[in-house]
């Protein structure tokens, strides 16, 4: 049986809506608006319109029952061949990572020569859901052949049954938001809040100086009014940073605020990768090339840090491909929470921790900051859950094209312990 060879993965071209803060410029709004439409100025740019492409994965954490087939749905309004599949993924705030890994994987087999990755997510388009109790009731009623029968039923409705429950972002195992949970391991690592707000600070700073050099220009499109990212603030110091109280631990001890803390944020993102065939027949220049990705977990209901898992996953990544940390040009490290950024660099410092936890010789060492988020991080640009992985992938794709060589790690973490990470070259 002969053996297939797997083949380079390009990133081709990116698009995303700006990113805003939940409940204003996208009130009412759908995930599968924002999709399509995303997905729409992608197929645009690249001139696909109309062509079939291989396959599409796109996913959203905060998805409504009418969000049922999102992808598809969304490849049908946004002008590609109606010949084109689409599916969901939802692995937290890694889905838009995972969707570009899976596209990737059956572009390197040779199954695809091309595909859409991404995701969207909004706060702002919720739908309230009933108990399983009134849903019970009411089909047990419509199985009742007589009207007595039904009212009978239907007299055993408690109110309570009547109050529409809403997603939150809670641990289920631990009752805990994941900004108690990073609370818990700021204290751990002994990270202050000042420096949080310093990291929150240049992200802030990094972001606003990328808006006004026109870094985002070509990957963001005008949508529902909006131009930029709502959320940067180029004008915030250290001084105003320090003076926000805690938002999660009110014990006094608390060091997260709602300025080292990413806010609620709508928007999506979108990624088109495909094989060197497939770039030379669409006439598309290669940004990059996806190389590899790992995932990993950590068991946080037993005490582990719940946004330490990507430590583990970069230990595994590198392991892998026989690099260091430090063989890399640019780092794009998730910022969900400034502290959980630095309770993951100390971590890749420990040796005891990379030599316990991570079955490392030595610590896998420092990072050189300068290089971390050079364009801004969720912090400032915002984190609409599913769309974080594209709009991170395709922003460091750009910048390793702009620099004409190097390689590129990212880095995210995800709810549920878990944490997904990525290599991109060129």
């Amino acid at each position: 049986m002969k053996t297939k060879q797997m083949r380079p993965v390009a990133i081709l071209a990116g698009s995303r809506t700006p990113f805003t803060k939940s409940f204003t410029n996208y009130n009412r709004i759908s995930n599968q608006t924002m999709m399509t439409a995303t997905i729409r100025d992608l197929v645009w740019k690249t001139n696909l319109v109309g062509k079939r492409l291989g396959d599409v994965s796109t996913g959203a954490v905060m998805k409504n029952a009418s969000d049922w087939n999102m992808t598809r749905e969304s490849v049908l309004g946004a002008g590609l061949n109606p010949h084109t599949p689409g599916y969901d993924v939802q692995r937290a705030c890694g889905t838009g990572l995972e969707t570009a890994w899976q596209i990737g994987l059956k572009i390197a087999s040779g199954a695809i020569e091309s595909g859409i990755a991404g995701g969207t997510d909004t706060n702002s388009d919720i739908a309230g859901v009933l108990p399983h109790e009134f849903s019970w009731i009411m089909m047990d009623a419509q199985k009742e052949k007589t009207l007595l029968g039904r009212i009978k039923k239907f007299a055993e409705i408690k109110p309570k049954y009547l109050m529409p429950q809403f997603p939150a972002v809670m641990e289920p195992r631990t009752g805990l938001s994941m900004g108690q949970h990073t609370e818990k391991m700021v204290k751990e690592w002994g990270i202050t809040q000042l420096e949080q707000d310093k990291l929150a600070l240049q992200s802030h700073l990094n972001a606003d100086r990328a808006w006004k050099d026109g870094f985002f220009n070509d990957l963001v499109f005008e949508f529902n009014g909006l131009k930029k990212d709502s959320l940067v603030r180029g004008d915030t110091s250290l001084e105003k940073l320090t003076k926000l109280k805690p938002a999660f631990d009110f014990t006094g001890q608390g060091t997260l605020t709602a300025g080292n803390s990413t806010a609620l944020t709508d928007g999506a993102s979108a990624v088109l990768l495909g094989s060197e065939e497939f770039a030379k027949q669409q006439n598309l220049p290669v940004l990059a090339y996806l190389v590899d990705a790992e995932v990993a977990a950590v068991d946080y209901v037993a005490g582990e840090g719940l946004l330490m898992a990507p430590t583990y996953a970069i230990a595994r990544m590198l392991r892998r491909n026989n690099l260091t940390l430090q063989d890399f040009d640019f780092y794009e490290i998730h910022e969900a929470f400034a502290g959980q950024v630095l309770c993951t660099l100390k971590a890749l410092e420990s040796e005891d921790y990379c030599k316990n936890k991570l079955g490392e010789p030595k610590a896998l060492g420092s990072i050189d900051r300068a290089k971390m988020n050079v364009n801004g991080g969720s912090l400032a640009l915002g984190h609409p859950f599913a769309a974080t992985g594209g709009r991170i992938l395709i922003s460091l794709a750009k910048m390793l094209s702009q620099k004409g060589s190097g390689r590129g790690l990212i880095s995210i973490c995800t709810a549920g312990g878990m944490g997904v990470t990525a290599i991109v070259e060129r």
